[in-house]
């Protein structure tokens, strides 16, 4: 005959009052119906103070405090952000003095210069690629190699050698140019490049020694923009790999030149989590003092309500 199976006796729990166990939600974080017709403002207003709706709250808090303050905020982006049709987002947050600094990989100066100079950009890879057209674009090697090949022999980093040829040749388009808008407004715009990642290195014009000079430069650069990032903002859009490794080789040298840089803010957007951005951008950076969000979306609707939800509060 089988024995009784032993059991715990749950007479003797000890309960709490519920009024006074903590709790992470309240009603007064809830989300706000709306009217039709309401503002963006009344939108934002209405998010609920909850979880990746509370982080945009906080960035933008920090970007409008860091803004008011004159602290520096940069914005990292890879290339789909302009593919994304967010240019002219970007460019006005420059204009307004918000982004104080940019800075692109590879990709990025070839979509903003297509841009400025037809007013179109990024080519079907996968058509391209069965006959070997993809990335043979001539203008586009041509102007962009030889705005790099100039400004190497001038001593100028990649980002302020294309934009001054941008705004040089009139580009009919050039107004939608972050590059050239950068270079016009004072905003140093950056290029951090891997050799052989991007279509203008397949073309003859291509000189290796003036990319990788013009890119060591404006890694220089860029390291002088994070020196001045103490209650500042730091967003990366995009950038799974490149910048983030830029980001914090940046961040090593401004500390090791002991420049003060402990307490600042950062922002990782993407439409996954990975591990360089989470790593590079929102933890190791912040283990002083700062702080990271990580929220996750498509470009072409979270940079949009970042965007707007800064205006709205500066």
């Amino acid at each position: 005959m089988a024995t009784p199976r032993q059991r715990i006796d749950l007479s003797k729990i000890k309960t709490i009052p519920l009024n006074v166990r903590k709790c992470k939600v309240s009603v007064d974080d809830f989300a706000r119906t709306a009217k039709k017709g309401e503002s963006f403002k009344s939108f934002y207003d209405s998010l609920p103070r909850i979880l990746a709706a509370q982080n945009l709250k906080s960035l933008v808090d920090a970007i409008v405090t860091a803004h008011k303050h004159g602290k520096m905020v940069i914005l990292m982006m890879g290339a789909h952000v302009i593919k994304c049709g967010l240019s002219p987002l970007v460019i006005d947050l420059m204009r307004r003095g918000v982004i104080k600094a940019v800075a692109l990989n590879g990709a990025g100066i070839i979509h903003d210069t297509e841009i400025a100079m037809i007013g179109r950009t990024s080519e079907d890879v996968g058509e391209g690629i069965l006959n070997g057209s993809f990335g043979m674009a001539k203008e586009t090697a041509s102007f962009i190699n030889e705005a790099i090949n100039s400004g190497f022999s001038k001593g100028l980093g990649i980002g302020e050698a294309l934009g001054a040829n941008i705004v040089k040749s009139k580009l009919p388009h050039r107004g939608l140019s972050i590059l050239a808008n950068g270079f016009e407004l004072d905003v140093p715009v950056t290029a951090h490049v891997a050799i052989g990642t991007d279509i203008i290195h397949q073309h003859p014009s291509a000189n290796g020694e003036a990319i990788g000079e013009g890119s060591l430069l404006d890694f220089r650069n860029f390291i002088y923009s994070v020196s001045k990032l103490e209650g500042g903002v730091a967003i990366n859009f995009g950038s799974a790999v490149i910048l983030p490794e830029v980001f914090l080789k940046a961040l090593t040298v401004a500390r090791n030149l002991d420049f003060k840089v402990k307490v600042f803010t950062t922002a990782n957007f993407d439409m996954i989590s990975q591990y360089r951005p989470y790593q590079n951008i929102l933890s190791r950076p912040t283990s002083m003092g700062g702080k990271g969000y990580n929220i996750i979306g498509h470009h072409e609707i979270m940079f949009p309500i970042l965007y707007r939800s800064i205006i709205e509060n500066i």
